[in-house]
């Protein structure tokens, strides 16, 4: 089969389309024909080896945690699915390879995809998806009328956290770029302000905030309200280590104020994502579809910046 690997640290030019065995289902887990697979925004930064002190492991290394497709073939022991079924998912967790033509996942990292969902747009939302419903949902136990700040509101998990704050009665606030803006606010944002133009300091207060950004942490968890929740899913680009240590330290002295996590989703979780686009709390936002070897391009558009949603890659099996 054809899938996406490289060999080294480097530029978005590193990774090509290779030539690999395809997988065989293991005991408990599924084939699936792979007809879209999502490009995580946070993947460039592994790519280029910004966190190789964090992220240890051998090449060549695959990119892409979710997709969505057809059960080609089952496991042993397999209750969950049947041959043929249209599904969508994500790979297991702190592992990477979606962007291929076939993937092997155990039974529980599928679903159902939603009624009415292509097989390649329905890729754009897995894993921002259920992100952005734990970090809301979970983590922030947000409720109506509550005043929810999402920063980097138009990237993958942001778009996504903005439709549901909306959905779930907040008043949202999005920090985006100028050129996003009015995208935003038709997502649901009662407000959707410039960064480059809005200091914290110039803020409210708010009762969530929701950092997808992770720079300037202090300024912006002061501008909470007493008892409200900080959710960080984000380090700093430039100090990665220095960044994801402080990140532990907050948790750790302030749970309940302070939360983070590294998305691993339940079959539950996953099952209610499905739920929340069939109920049409949440939409995927595709920024382009791409062939498989386009990965180079999309990793190229999202470092260059202002990218509105998701990028998925189409295998060609549809």
């Amino acid at each position: 089969m054809r899938a996406i690997r490289y060999d080294h640290y480097g530029p978005p030019e590193v990774m090509h389309v290779a030539e690999v065995p395809t997988p065989v289902p293991a005991a408990g887990e599924v084939l699936v024909a792979v007809h879209g697979a999502g490009v995580g925004g946070g993947e460039q930064a592994i790519r280029a080896g910004e966190l190789r002190r964090l992220l240890r492991g051998t090449f060549p290394r695959g990119v892409g945690v979710d997709f969505a497709g057809r059960v080609a073939a089952v496991g042993a022991g397999v209750t969950r699915t049947l041959v043929g079924d249209a599904v969508w998912g994500i790979v297991p967790h702190g592992t990477f390879g979606s962007s291929a033509e076939y993937v092997a996942v155990p039974q529980q990292r599928v679903a159902p995809i939603p009624d009415g969902l292509d097989l390649v747009t329905a890729a754009a939302l897995p894993s921002v998806g259920t992100t952005a419903i734990r970090a809301l949902v979970h983590e922030a136990r947000l409720a109506p009328g509550a005043r929810l700040l999402v920063r980097g509101g138009a990237g993958g998990v942001g778009s996504v956290a903005v439709q549901l704050g909306a959905a779930l009665g907040a008043h949202v606030t999005a920090l985006a770029g100028a050129g996003a803006l009015d995208w935003v606010r038709g997502l649901g944002a009662a407000e959707a302000l410039d960064y480059r133009d809005t200091p914290p300091g110039a803020l409210p207060r708010f009762d969530v905030v929701l950092d997808l950004v992770g720079t300037d942490i202090p300024a912006y968890r002061r501008r909470l309200t007493r008892g409200g929740r900080y959710v960080g899913l984000a380090v700093d680009p430039a100090r990665p280590v220095r960044s994801a240590t402080s990140a532990v330290g907050n948790k750790l002295r302030n749970p309940r104020r302070y939360r983070m996590f590294s998305n691993d989703p339940s079959p539950e979780l996953l099952a209610d994502l499905t739920r929340r686009v069939e109920a049409g709390e949440i939409r995927p936002l595709v920024a382009g579809r791409l062939p498989l070897e386009g990965v180079v391009e999309a990793h190229r558009r999202l470092e260059a910046g202002g990218v509105k949603g998701r990028y998925v890659l189409e295998t060609g099996k549809g």
